[in-house]
């Protein structure tokens, strides 16, 4: 057993992830909400998934140790400018939910029509769900992009208490949205069992919850680079002020 040097379990998960990105891979792993849950302690979650927080507590060292080794030189968001951190943002995750989320829409589609005999109740839910988790999203980056990011870079150049406090208040809706999406996507895991394919899927079927599984991998990092990072700083800094 290795002895905890960097992390322990009283440590909320955003900040875990925030010191060490890699982590969120270990987190997806055990199905431990980082994001929308990224508030809470290591030892909570663990005890929710039913986990002992040892064995995970080890698994972070060793997946530390071996980052540290290696000497990989990841982006430190937590101190980088906030309009870098946008620039990533909207270039790297709004990006590919721009493309990905009408494609697997489709996807969804297709296999409901296909195996509809075979699967129809659950794929039913499946098709509702994915369309309730595209039109949230959809809302939701347009809401960023056109309102709330504009005003963070503004705040960055031209700093004042009335736009920051603009800032946080939208802040707090944003996060709300970020919950129904985390939300959605959690009924999307349990009415697929975990995005089990049955026997009677086809290679489109297969394919369909490999790319609402990307989603769900990316939308993680996503939420938790804007909770748990921009979000988090700009609140602290109206603490703070």
């Amino acid at each position: 057993m290795m002895p905890i040097k960097n992390f322990n379990k009283k440590q909320k998960l955003g900040e875990i992830v925030s010191i060490f990105p890699k982590a969120a891979d270990l987190f997806m792993q055990n199905q431990i909400d980082f994001c929308c849950g990224g508030d809470r302690t290591l030892e909570y979650a663990a005890k929710e998934r039913g986990i002992e927080v040892r064995e995970i507590l080890d698994q972070l060292e060793a997946l530390y140790e071996d980052y540290r080794a290696r000497a990989n030189d990841e982006t430190d968001w937590r101190t980088a400018k906030y309009s870098d951190i946008i620039d990533f943002i909207e270039n790297t995750h709004h990006a590919f939910l721009k493309k990905e989320l009408p494609v697997t829409e489709e996807l969804v589609t297709k296999i409901l029509k296909v195996h509809f005999i075979d699967n129809g109740e659950s794929l039913t839910k499946v098709h509702k769900l994915f369309s309730q988790l595209k039109s949230e999203l959809e809302m939701h980056l347009i809401k960023e992009e056109q309102s709330l990011f504009p005003m963070i870079k503004e705040y960055e150049k031209n700093p004042s208490d009335e736009l920051l406090d603009k800032i946080v208040d939208e802040i707090v809706e944003t996060e709300d949205e970020h919950d129904v999406a985390g939300d959605i996507l959690k009924e999307l895991r349990q009415v697929t069992n975990n995005y089990n394919v049955p026997s009677t899927g086809c290679a489109t079927f297969e394919l369909t919850y490999k790319k609402i599984q990307a989603i769900e991998s990316d939308l993680f990092r996503h939420i938790h680079l804007e909770n748990n990072v921009l979000h988090e700083r700009l609140k602290k800094e109206r603490e703070n002020r």
